[in-house]
């Protein structure tokens, strides 16, 4: 199981095994002084090889007799010596050496190592193996390290470099090089930027290094909290990437909410099981926008308190921005629509009267027991100065939009539900949006134990140019507080010039300062310079999201960043990319 079935090391330039071929190479010397971690180039790559470091603390004691006496020896022959001999300069560099690491000893109390470092790469190819041995060579000077090949000792090499602590003293004499122990950090090879999380899920691979991305985003102590911005331009791999997430989190029992203005989750919804809500001119499905729903319950405020704050976001979308006299002859307007079916201020007041009567638990009034838009329309029309609502709420009560103005009859029980508001068009869709969002987000509240997630694409409508405060602040306490209900907001878009319109952009910069994992594909010139405003964001990384390919991305998640790569299996693939399985991936909405 263990042991290779041929070894042969009669070639003095490679070590072969099993069809592998092998070449070692020794690094036998290095810059006199670092400012960075010396190996990062060298392990943020994706070539085949092994890296092994060997540290030797030495006697202090011994390490500073020894250094006096060199100190001494070698002083008085920098003395008496003719300065024209030709190994002069050198022993003044050593001398120097020598003073300065027995002060650091003496003084600071460093310990002094010797360090040995090896390099094995490895390919079934030999033109393959020597090219690698080439790069490695070449990327090692670049950084200021010396290598040697190792010719004739390809077999102790290989085996430093295999999990056996063995540093064979025939290579330890090349390799041996001192270190004071504050240099240490520097020699550090675990650098490379991997995401590992023990429960996380497969994201992709490092693009550098092909190390493994698992993400996660619930693990409440590593991550201030499971929120997500996606960027990126239309075609650069936003979609599949949010697909491929929704399908791994279904298998993990996980609730989602998508908010699908494009209509790109249909087929994707029906292959997993899921519910597709269809709203619009053509759809059977209807939502009252005036509903209070029993998981609508606010901590800091009453029922009827918290739905006109929502109602006012939305009615700020329907007539724009209001000054406070109009928003306040709406919200009268709104409290007695409410009163008129029996609802006010008192709690009470939203659950049926003969069950509060008998010994059983209250039952909640329901959609047919709520005003709809056209008893508000009726109400205003009896106030001939309120023209100017009037004439604005006219597309919802007999036009366009009528169909928002029927009694709500979608079921909301499965756990992954996707609303289509495509046939809203490009003028409705925030409306679409808004409703939506009102009710995931009362879904979301309901259970602070279970784990859930709500999508919001093209989320500019909401916080970018075309809304308001109103609005934009709702979907800001979103992700702001659904950390505490177990929950995660993903923002979506590739309008960025959009998402910081409004307001110098507050909305949007605080939605990414709320978002613990920042995924970014490839942008154009243009959003890469407003992003960079909002982020901060390294002169290689702006290059690096200037020039991603279609899948790739630079991730910030936590305090890493990773430039990533989206994969998935074939199966994933076939439903992420909506080709209609024979069978459904779920049957009748389980696995």
């Amino acid at each position: 199981m263990i042991a290779p079935a041929y070894v042969d090391n009669q070639n003095p330039r490679y070590f072969e095994i099993d069809n592998m071929y092998f070449i070692g190479l020794i690094v036998i010397d290095y810059y006199r002084e670092y400012t960075d971690i010396i190996l990062k180039n060298l392990i943020n790559t994706n070539i085949n090889m092994n890296l092994s470091i060997f540290y030797e603390k030495q006697d202090s004691y011994k390490t500073i007799k020894d250094l006096t006496y060199y100190i001494g020896n070698v002083g008085v022959d920098l003395k008496e010596g003719n300065s024209n001999r030709e190994d002069i300069e050198i022993a003044a560099y050593s001398y120097e050496d020598a003073r300065y690491i027995r002060k650091e000893m003496q003084v600071n109390n460093e310990d002094l190592y010797y360090i040995y470092t090896y390099v094995t790469v490895y390919s079934e190819d030999k033109k393959e193996v020597e090219y690698l041995a080439n790069k490695v060579e070449g990327i090692l000077q670049s950084n200021g390290l010396v290598t040697r090949r190792g010719n004739f000792r390809q077999e102790p090499i290989f085996l430093s470099c295999c999990p056996t602590m063995l540093n064979s003293r025939e290579i330890k004499i090349a390799a041996k090089r001192n270190i004071l122990s504050s240099s240490l950090i520097s020699t550090y090879p675990f650098i490379s930027s991997s995401i590992c999380d023990e429960n996380g899920v497969f994201i992709g691979t490092n693009i550098y290094n092909n190390s493994m991305i698992l993400v996660d985003r619930f693990d409440k102590e590593k991550y201030k909290n499971a929120n997500m911005c996606v960027f990126g331009t239309s075609g650069a791999g936003k979609s599949f990437y949010i697909k491929s997430l929704i399908l791994r989190y279904r298998l993990l029992g996980i609730a989602q909410f998508i908010i699908d203005p494009e209509r790109e989750y249909n087929n994707l919804c029906e292959n997993l099981g899921g519910t597709l809500i269809k709203l619009g001119p053509t759809s059977e499905n209807y939502i009252n926008v005036l509903d209070i729903r029993e998981e609508s319950i606010e901590e800091d405020q009453g029922y009827l308190a918290a739905k006109l704050g929502k109602l006012k976001g939305f009615f700020s979308l329907v007539f724009g921005d209001l000054d406070e006299e109009k928003m306040g002859i709406l919200e009268e307007k709104l409290i007695e629509t409410y009163r008129r079916k029996g609802i006010t201020f008192d709690d009470n007041s939203l659950y049926k009267e003969e069950s509060t009567k008998i010994n059983i638990k209250p039952i909640f009034k329901e959609s047919k027991d709520m005003p709809i838009l056209e008893d508000f329309y009726k109400l205003i029309c009896e106030d001939e100065t309120l023209n100017y609502l009037k004439n604005k709420m006219y597309p919802f009560i007999n036009g366009s939009l009528k169909f928002m103005n029927n009694h709500t009859n979608i079921e909301l029980d499965n756990k992954l539900i996707v609303a289509d508001i495509h046939e809203l068009g490009e003028d409705n869709i925030k409306f679409g949006m808004y409703v939506f969002i009102d009710i995931f987000w009362d879904k979301i509240k309901k259970n602070r134990s279970e784990k859930k997630a709500i999508y919001m694409d093209e989320i500019w409508q909401l916080i970018g140019v075309t809304s308001n405060g109103f609005v934009a602040s709702f979907i800001y306490k979103i992700f702001k507080t659904i950390r505490k209900y177990g929950g995660s907001s993903v923002a979506i878009t590739q309008d960025i010039s959009d998402l910081f319109s409004l307001e110098d952009g507050i909305y949007g910069k605080s939605i990414l300062n709320n978002s613990s994992i920042k995924t970014f594909f490839k942008l154009e010139e243009e959003s890469i310079k407003i992003l960079s405003e909002n982020v901060s964001l390294t002169e290689k990384e702006k290059i690096e999201i200037a020039a991603l390919k279609r899948g790739e991305s630079l991730m910030f998640i936590g305090d890493n960043h990773i430039l990533a790569r989206v994969e998935v299996s074939d199966e994933e693939k076939k439903i992420i990319e909506e080709v209609q399985n024979e069978e459904s991936f779920y049957s009748n909405g389980q696995p």
